[in-house]
């Protein structure tokens, strides 16, 4: 029963930043003079739909993983003929609306966060956990290694940690195995070699280290305080996000950090267990994900799009059909190859999936 409550509220966050990204789409294109024709929270067949005044059809569909906005023209190209009726058609809009209608989405999502830090840091106040251990779990793997309270973590196999987050993240990616802990003890930086546990959360394999960290909670900050701290804090979420990836790419952690969708709404419920201020923030950290997933210049993503609006206003015409055609096919081979391989990452920590992943069956 906990499980089904976990993955409905993990849907409930999903679905709430998806919404909002379409929305910002929806706007967007009400404003600049754009038909909509379906606002789907979910992808298949619809459970439920009902049309407003504007002819938009807003359902709810069977797979509620993601959402689309449908407007008039978006799939035909700007230089196709004009017919009848299409004044309200995307693909009739000058370069500039339809890079506007584009953006929107991800510009929603930013503005969802920046909103959410507000509420935090106003009503909340701002908490901040040091990488400094402050408890120790009898037996557990840091105890066995000779981690010591006070014990300042900056590094994992030699690379720096971003924040406290993103050591939990590396961690948990790597159970059982052995990973060295760049530490400050007494004013010495030290190596420690520590073989993680392997730990069930939630059907998931993960690793553990067994600390825990120093939390510090500043009282909540006036309005005038809280929005250049929401604003601050956005954008450190998106510096971590690159430095992360282009660390992934570049081999500097593991790819098994990522997570895809499965993962994304296991997250969300867990964070929604934890409380009202702990569900705000983990949908801002992941609309602020979200938004600035889709600004990568990767056909098919709202980035992408972007790119070839560019290129059109700067050639003054758009790419020829058969370049943008290549295009999309590279982008929906990458974005579909992420999803595969963030997929497996998920379901490869799942008890079941783990032994067959692990032991060939």
């Amino acid at each position: 029963m906990h499980s089904l409550q976990t993955i409905l509220a993990g849907l409930v966050v999903f679905g709430i930043v998806v919404f909002v990204h379409e929305f910002g789409h929806y706007i967007a294109a009400r404003w600049r003079g754009v038909q909509v024709d379906v606002f789907s929270i979910g992808f298949g067949p619809a459970l439920t739909s009902w049309k407003d005044k504007a002819g938009t059809s807003w359902q709810l569909s069977l797979f509620p993983l993601g959402g689309y906005v449908k407007m008039r023209g978006f799939e035909n190209r700007s230089d196709a003929p004009v017919e009848e009726g299409d004044e309200n058609a995307f693909n009739r809009k000058s370069v500039l609306s339809r890079a506007i209608i584009t953006v929107a989405g991800p510009v929603f999502n930013f503005i969802l966060t920046i909103l959410l830090f507000v509420i935090l840091f106003s009503c909340f106040g701002r908490p901040e956990i040091r990488s400094d251990i402050s408890t120790l779990a009898a037996g557990g793997a840091a105890e066995k290694a000779g981690l010591m309270l006070g014990d300042k973590i900056q590094k994992l196999d030699g690379h720096q940690i971003l924040n406290v987050g993103d050591l939990q993240a590396q961690i948990a990616a790597h159970p059982g195995e052995t990973v060295h802990l760049g530490i400050v003890r007494h004013d010495q930086i030290q190596d420690v070699p520590v073989t993680l546990e392997r730990f069930e959360q939630a059907g998931h394999t993960v690793g553990r280290l067994g600390v825990g960290f120093t939390l510090t909670r500043a009282a909540p900050l006036p309005i005038y305080k809280a929005v250049p701290a929401a604003f601050a804090k956005t954008w450190q979420i998106c510096k971590q996000v690159v430095e992360t990836l282009w660390q992934i790419i570049t081999g500097q952690r593991s790819a098994r950090q990522l997570s895809g969708t499965i993962g994304i709404v296991q997250m969300s419920g867990q964070a929604v267990d934890y409380g009202l201020a702990s569900s705000l923030a983990f949908i801002a950290m992941l609309s602020a994900n979200l938004g600035l997933f889709n600004l990568f210049p990767v056909p098919m993503l709202d980035g992408g799009h972007l790119l070839f609006y560019a290129c059109e206003a700067v050639r003054g015409r758009p790419l020829s059909e058969k370049i943008q055609g290549y295009a999309l096919q590279v982008g929906l081979l990458l974005v579909g190859a992420l999803f595969i391989f963030s997929t497996f990452n998920d379901l490869s920590g799942f008890g079941f999936f783990h032994r067959l992943f692990s032991h060939g069956g």
